[in-house]
């Protein structure tokens, strides 16, 4: 037997566990896709197996952390290069996301990053959106030092860089984030419960056919984003404002009619509905989803539509 062959029974079955679901979760928020990141662990173990590192009797894990993060560049410059001006990540169910695993020693106290964003926060819609901003080396950098507590050193060798260059990399990160740390509300259960009361009010006022109600459920600068990644009819542009908004609303409910059922879920760690049909139409959804930022008085000031049925899958 080769020692490739031996090197592959070595690798215990809790071992591939433990490191599927943490390089799963950290590929999920390198690309804010989860087919994506189901695609890039499984690579990962598969060169773990063909290509395995020299010295098999250390730890794996920051081993395969480098090879799913160089994976992970490379896909995020390669979907740059063709990626259409509307984009959203796949949204997941909550209850895969609210204990990811994270064995790293934390950072030192002398070396421990100055901002912080908790796992959930790092899987929302609102900060995987402001990650779209960085570049991959930066979005990787912000991840490890502020997300997952990684110390510079460890960073550096997860990355394959200088400790000086990380330093560099994450102070333009964190700069290209300042806009999302300046605008976010905080995600405690009193917001959290505000946006479900939004949603609920939402689909009451739709049923209903109540359009002044809806229209004052949302706010004047309300944006509507969709998704539909060339897969399915969208809107290919942001929308901006509450009457283009509204428009799209009522347009698309009743293009559906009766035949559209709806369910609220906690996806990514806030409540969003589910809407799905039965009634074909073609090029057009059987299922997609609504997530929704409320200001702090409930009122809803954007909506984003998920429409791509390959961004889907998780749910």
């Amino acid at each position: 037997m080769s020692g490739s062959c031996e090197r592959r029974m070595a690798i215990p079955a809790d071992l591939y566990e433990i490191n599927r679901r943490y390089l799963w979760g950290l590929c999920y928020r390198m690309t804010g896709n989860a087919s994506d990141a189901d695609d890039l662990v499984q690579e990962t173990f598969v060169k773990a197996l063909e290509h395995p590192p020299a010295r098999v009797d250390l730890p794996m894990r920051p081993w395969l952390v480098r090879v799913a993060l160089n994976l992970s560049r490379d896909l995020l410059r390669s979907r740059r290069r063709r990626q259409a001006d509307v984009w959203l990540p796949s949204p997941v169910p909550s209850e895969d996301l609210e204990a990811p695993p994270s064995f790293e020693p934390r950072a030192s106290e002398g070396d421990s990053p100055m901002a912080r964003y908790d796992m959930l926060e790092s899987v929302s819609f609102a900060f995987l959106l402001a990650l779209e901003a960085l570049t991959p080396s930066q979005r990787a950098v912000l991840l490890l030092r502020d997300v997952l507590d990684y110390s510079t050193a460890e960073t550096a060798e997860a990355l394959g860089s200088s400790e000086s260059s990380v330093k560099v990399t994450l102070l333009r990160a964190r700069r290209a984030m300042q806009s999302y740390d300046k605008e976010k509300i905080a995600r405690s259960p009193a917001h959290l419960d505000l946006t479900n009361r939004a949603l609920e009010q939402f689909l009451l006022y739709l049923g209903a056919g109540n359009v002044e109600a809806l229209e004052k459920l949302l706010t004047a600068d309300v944006v509507s984003i969709s998704d539909g990644s060339g897969e399915v009819a969208a809107a290919l542009k942001p929308i901006y404002g509450r009457d283009k908004v509204l428009r799209l609303i009522l347009k698309t409910a009743e293009r559906f009619g009766d035949s559209i059922g709806v369910i609220l879920r906690s996806l990514n760690g806030a409540p969003a509905i589910v809407f799905e049909t039965q009634a074909y139409l073609p090029n057009h959804v059987t299922r997609f989803t609504m997530h929704c930022d409320v200001d702090q008085s409930g009122l809803i000031r954007r909506l984003n539509f998920v429409l791509a049925p390959s961004k889907l899958r998780r749910l």
